[in-house]
């Protein structure tokens, strides 16, 4: 049988709280980007409102609360050969900074913009460098 092609919708939140950015690195053994860093994201079901799967998907990967503000950003990418993703990134204010992490992630960091740049992957530093994200003044 022949595999057809899927496009899936994801949603990210470039998380901030007292002025630094959550990231959180995937498994070693994650069959997409394993040990890599990352935003907080994931997949939004069926039926589901955007903002509403966002704020979802922080408390299931995080653990925390988290405000919804407003979209940065919308970006694409091919996860596979007959699966594209398309991503949708809000900015997001944390309640607290209490992170209780999921199995997805091995662990999170509170990050400057030096040290995003240096733990991000170049397509997520391409992304924000693209939309501006770097430069949002909640952002220190």
């Amino acid at each position: 049988m022949i595999n057809a092609n899927e496009i899936k919708v994801a949603v990210k939140g470039i998380i901030l709280f007292e002025g630094k950015l959550l990231i959180v690195q995937r498994d070693h053994d994650d069959e997409i980007g394993g040990g890599t860093w990352e935003c907080v994201e994931g997949e939004v079901e069926f039926g589901e409102a955007l903002e509403a799967a966002l704020v979802r998907e922080i408390k299931e990967e995080v653990g925390i609360d988290a405000t919804v503000l407003n979209v940065l950003y919308a970006t694409t990418f091919k996860a596979f050969a007959t699966r594209q993703v398309v991503i949708l990134a809000y900015l997001c204010r944390a309640v607290d900074g209490k992170i209780v992490l999921s199995k997805e992630h091995i662990a999170y960091h509170w990050s400057t913009k030096e040290e995003a740049r240096l733990l991000l992957a170049p397509e997520i530093i391409s992304d924000f460098e693209k939309n501006h994200v770097f430069s949002l003044k909640e952002w220190h």
